[in-house]
């Protein structure tokens, strides 16, 4: 899949504005941003870029702010040298879950080593909502529990869970990237108890699970929530993850209608990842 990198400048500069443009981007396709120190980059599929929908959004904000746009097309061969050139870099989160990729030679210690081959799949841990996520799965444990990681990006959250015990994952992406990103990241790290599928909440079956974990959009979330629901083991959770702090009353109140309970919600630099119990 071929991305389009559109690099905005902010004067004068507000963190907040960051935010809100990032929540609105991701209405209109866009689904993953890198901050910088006076903007963001956010990345599209190309086939999904409108420059004409790009401009509505700023257009909003044009009375008291100005933006410089520039706009790059990056084609499926560049994305590796892209990422490795600019973005990713041994991370450890929780400080027990170190990630990196195959070319970096030092890196940190940590009682979790995860190895990561960066491609158009989202999901390298410096993301917020894949680093609450894992932090999350750090802090409980997964001893024998069968997963559902609904968006597996990468496969980074499966990855962990495996090291952490569980019995069985299955990882589910709608992108090709994903499917086979996933397949690829689980074999370099040895895994071998992740069944990867390609496709979308459609697609589950009759197999439950004792946690879900769904880093999607805000609006996918809402929409399959009750098929995550429906194999959601009793007394399992299921956390929600790639939305914003401002959305949770909307979460929450899907999820409730649904009688599941609200166990609580871990924010990180306005991005929310909510748990809820069954």
């Amino acid at each position: 899949m071929d991305y389009q990198k559109v690099t905005i400048q902010i004067t004068p500069f507000q963190e907040w504005l960051r935010d809100v443009l990032n929540a609105q981007l991701a209405e209109i396709g866009f689904d993953s941003f890198v901050e910088t120190e006076e903007g963001f980059e956010a990345f599209i599929p190309a086939a999904s870029f409108s420059e004409e929908n790009l401009n509505a959004v700023l257009a909003d904000f044009s009375g008291d702010f100005s933006f410089n746009v520039e706009s790059e097309f990056i084609a499926d061969q560049n994305w590796n040298e892209e990422w490795e050139k600019n973005y990713f870099k041994p991370l450890v989160i929780g400080g027990e879950c170190m990630i990196r990729a195959p070319f970096h030679t030092e890196f940190p210690e940590a009682k979790y080593e995860i190895i990561i081959e960066p491609n158009m799949a989202f999901g390298t841990g410096n993301h917020e909502t894949t680093a609450t996520i894992i932090e999350s799965i750090l802090q409980n444990d997964l001893s024998g529990k069968t997963i559902l990681d609904m968006g597996c990006g990468t496969g980074i959250l499966s990855i962990l869970a495996s090291m952490k015990g569980a019995k069985q994952i299955t990882a589910i992406d709608i992108d090709k990237w994903s499917y086979e990103g996933t397949l690829e990241n689980a074999q370099l790290n040895n895994i071998s108890n992740i069944e990867i599928k390609l496709g979308d909440a459609s697609i589950l079956g009759t197999d439950t699970f004792d946690l879900i974990f769904a880093n999607i959009h805000k609006n996918v979330l809402l929409n399959d929530m009750e098929a995550y629901y429906s194999v959601l083991n009793m007394g399992g959770t299921l956390i929600l993850s790639g939305f914003y702090k401002e959305d949770i009353p909307d979460i929450k109140r899907k999820a409730e209608s649904l009688g599941m309970v609200d166990a609580g919600f871990v924010e990180k630099n306005n991005w929310v990842a909510h748990s809820f119990t069954k």
